[in-house]
């Protein structure tokens, strides 16, 4: 929209309408109000804050962390914090986890992979209906991370959470989500993310759908933040445009029993209170949460030969100290052409000192165009041994090679330096395909020493 200012020059009235609601870009400086002058102007601080709130900073990073990686985030609210916490206890939620969760499995050392878990019946709300798959490093050092699934059928009125230990990185499979966290609200569907930072407040409920089923990373290191990209340049991969966080909103509930629920130390503590903790109405800053639609990650990929590494499609990165050497990488292999000649071009075969956690939102993996289906998942752990089926072989081994363009589909992947140690939870699970390595037993000798080309047979 824009509105004519005077002859010849026009004026943005707002923002792009297609993102209303939300301020695009990854780790701005935000600022936004959800009443007029609810934002005190040139400082942070001031002796009397308007309309009588309260200021307080959340502050992702240490204090003297360098600037372009210092997060840090201030918020006007009707009440400080400290108000919102209030004779905790101890809760149990047995099957949401924390690293470490060494040596909870008897399975034997082999490649792993999982049907879809039916969503049970039962009442479970975003934090009942969680299930810890994989663990590794150690929640009480801050390294490593925690790999869950979900399955939600209500939603959170008035109960609120909030992750001390890490950040979660959140991928609904079916059904729309709503979280409405003190920063704003931010909804995502299939086929978006939504990164809900370590402290921010929210709750979480359905929308639209009566239940929904997702996957969540759970980052206990450094943050998340878009890769480098090196010599592919300025532009492609995800473009820090298309990260969306939300504008000021703020829920006034007074006189209402609500629950806040905390992990902290891989344990949980909730408290009762007498409002909504989502009573911030104007804030600033680089710290909150965002959402990203996967369907705008603009991919690259060989265009001659060869199939590339596939860290080419890596939408978000939490490093660790060693260059190059992730806690967590979080990929994707979205709709693309595959153009390559001569090549062999789905993933190859290979072993890795990296783990692999995979999950498909939709469609079909073109490494594994059976078995693995939207709501399953698989692990590739370190130094194990993996790639095509044989079928996915055969068939890219022999077919005519002609430009060929994988539609309808957004695989995952979540890779670590860490080894994945299962749950006994993910061990037991009914779905657990264990006959997954013989989709690589009808996999041929071929080698002939007297035939240098090999035609198929």
């Amino acid at each position: 929209m824009s509105e004519p200012v005077n002859q010849g020059v026009v004026v943005a009235k707002s923002r792009a309408t297609y993102n209303e609601g939300y301020m695009p870009g990854f780790g701005n400086d935000f600022e936004t109000e959800a009443l007029p002058g609810a934002l005190p102007v040139g400082q942070n601080s001031p002796q009397r804050c308007p309309y009588g709130l309260y200021a307080e900073q959340l502050s992702g990073t240490p204090f003297t962390a360098p600037r372009e990686t210092n997060k840090r985030s201030w918020t006007y609210r009707m009440r400080p914090t400290v108000q919102h916490i209030s004779g905790f206890e101890r809760i149990e939620l047995p099957l949401f986890r924390s690293a470490p969760t060494v040596g909870e499995d008897t399975l034997p050392l082999m490649p792993l992979r999982w049907d879809p878990a039916p969503i049970p019946g039962e009442a479970l709300s975003f934090l009942s209906g969680m299930r810890t798959i994989a663990t590794g490093g150690d929640v009480h050092t801050q390294t490593g991370y925690a790999i869950h699934t979900f399955a939600v059928t209500e939603s959170m009125t008035d109960d609120y959470f909030y992750n001390a230990d890490g950040e979660m990185l959140i991928m609904p499979e079916i059904g729309a989500l709503r979280f409405f966290t003190e920063f704003g609200i931010v909804d995502i569907a299939p086929g978006e993310i939504a990164v809900m930072p370590r402290g921010v407040k929210y709750k979480v409920e359905l929308r639209g759908a009566p239940q929904a089923r997702g996957y969540i990373c759970e980052n206990y290191g450094q943050l998340l933040t878009c890769p480098e990209r090196g010599p592919i340049g300025a532009n492609c991969l995800a473009n820090r445009r298309d990260f969306l966080t939300p504008v000021a909103a703020f829920e006034r509930k007074d006189g209402t029993k609500c629950r806040l629920t905390v992990k902290w130390g891989g344990t949980f503590s909730q408290c009762e209170i007498e409002h909504s903790p989502l009573d911030v109405v104007a804030w600033h800053g680089n710290y909150a949460p965002y959402k990203y639609n996967l369907r705008h990650f603009s991919p690259v990929g060989p265009t001659l030969n060869d199939h590339a590494d596939p860290s080419i499609f890596t939408v978000l990165t939490a490093p660790l100290g060693e260059p190059g050497t992730a806690n967590i990488d979080f990929v994707i292999f979205p709709p693309r052409w595959l153009v390559s000649e001569n090549s062999f071009r789905p993933p190859w075969y290979h072993m890795n000192v990296m783990s692999e956690f995979m999950g498909l939102i939709e469609g079909v993996y073109d490494a594994k165009p059976e078995g693995f289906v939207p709501g399953g998942m698989s692990i590739h752990n370190m130094m194990l041994p993996h790639g095509p089926d044989a079928d996915a072989f055969y068939a890219a081994s022999l077919s005519k090679l002609e430009p060929q363009k994988l539609d309808n589909t957004i695989a995952f992947m979540f890779e670590t330096r860490f080894p994945q140690q299962l749950t006994k939870y993910a061990a037991e699970l009914p779905t657990l395909q264990r006959g997954y390595p013989e989709v690589w037993k009808p996999l041929r000798n071929h080698f002939d020493p007297d035939r240098p080309e090999w035609n198929g047979e």
